[in-house]
């Protein structure tokens, strides 16, 4: 599989995960399975009242990336915290909590590297390591592919603009990286993203993942908002199920954050299986199908 489709399998992937949970989000596995069975078409209404295949912030905002990556060539804080600023001026359905304070921040004249800080530092633990800067941040891995160093630097300063809380910062690292070996197509891709950053990366972080078990195992699996939480669940799904499909509909029926590790296991997965692995009724009411294919293609060209 070449690189180009590998990587129109991680946007593609994001995007059909985001949607096939958004209409279940915050419903308990119990409630997805006595109200719907098991999830496995684009439904429409739901949680959010939106039309079958309808993105939410997940992909909006991983859009307000890739569209900034593509654009400029590298990674250009600024641009990516204006581009986060219009997306919220634009009215969206679906935003997180810590990242709406953040970009009030924003608004009122704090720099990108101060936003987000401002944010966790008045915010109590349990509720300053959420999951908005991991569930967007797919594109930064097609970018940097091929140059770790930076892509852990950009990682984690992406991250920071929202969610400065360390947690999330290396969550997008340990994320990005493995998704830049699924990529290159790399023995133990999570094993060597852990490898990498444990030393500097918040010990809570690196022991949830690297205990992550092997296909052959039914993990406890957790589905809050909490990133380490979110991480072991998206990873273990997207690492280990057959298909793309199957990762994001086993992920999705879990419920509680659907969406988002829906987004998360797809962008994984479809690293792992490129495009042809997603059903062609999701993908063809996806609306910014089109141009995530565009962007995949452009991002791997900047690297």
């Amino acid at each position: 599989m070449s690189l180009q489709e590998r990587a129109r399998g991680v946007l593609l992937g994001l995007a059909c995960g985001d949607a096939l949970g958004r209409p279940v989000e915050f419903k308990s596995a119990d409630q997805i399975a006595a109200e719907r069975g098991t999830v496995t078409e684009m439904l429409g209404h739901g949680t959010h009242r939106q039309p079958a295949g309808t993105i939410t912030d997940d992909t909006e905002m991983a859009l307000c990336i890739a569209r900034s990556l593509a654009d400029h060539g590298e990674f250009v804080p600024e641009d990516v915290a204006d581009r986060f600023v219009s997306w919220y001026q634009s009215g969206p359905f679906d935003i997180g909590m810590m990242t709406a304070d953040a970009i009030h921040q924003l608004n009122a004249g704090a720099s990108w590297d101060e936003a987000g800080q401002t944010v966790w530092e008045h915010r109590r633990e349990g509720q300053n390591a959420g999951n908005g800067s991991v569930m967007r941040c797919a594109p930064y891995a097609l970018a940097y592919h091929d140059d770790p160093a930076t892509l852990i630097s950009v990682s984690r300063d992406s991250s920071a603009i929202t969610h400065y809380d360390p947690r999330c910062q290396f969550g997008c690292a340990i994320l990005n990286l493995t998704i830049a070996n699924l990529l290159g197509d790399r023995s133990d891709p999570l094993q060597s993203a852990l490898t990498r950053v444990e030393a500097d990366s918040p010990d809570e972080l690196v022991t949830a993942l690297a205990a992550l078990p092997d296909a052959g195992s039914t993990p406890d699996l957790q589905t809050s908002g909490y990133v380490v939480s979110t991480l072991q669940t998206a990873l273990y799904h997207g690492l280990t199920a057959d298909s793309t499909r199957r990762a994001i509909i086993d992920a999705v029926n879990l419920g509680g954050d659907a969406d988002t590790i829906g987004a998360i296991t797809g962008a994984i997965a479809g690293a792992r299986h490129g495009p042809e692995s997603l059903p062609s009724a999701w993908l063809n009411v996806i609306d910014e199908r089109e141009e995530l294919e565009t962007l995949a293609e452009r991002l791997v060209a900047v690297a």
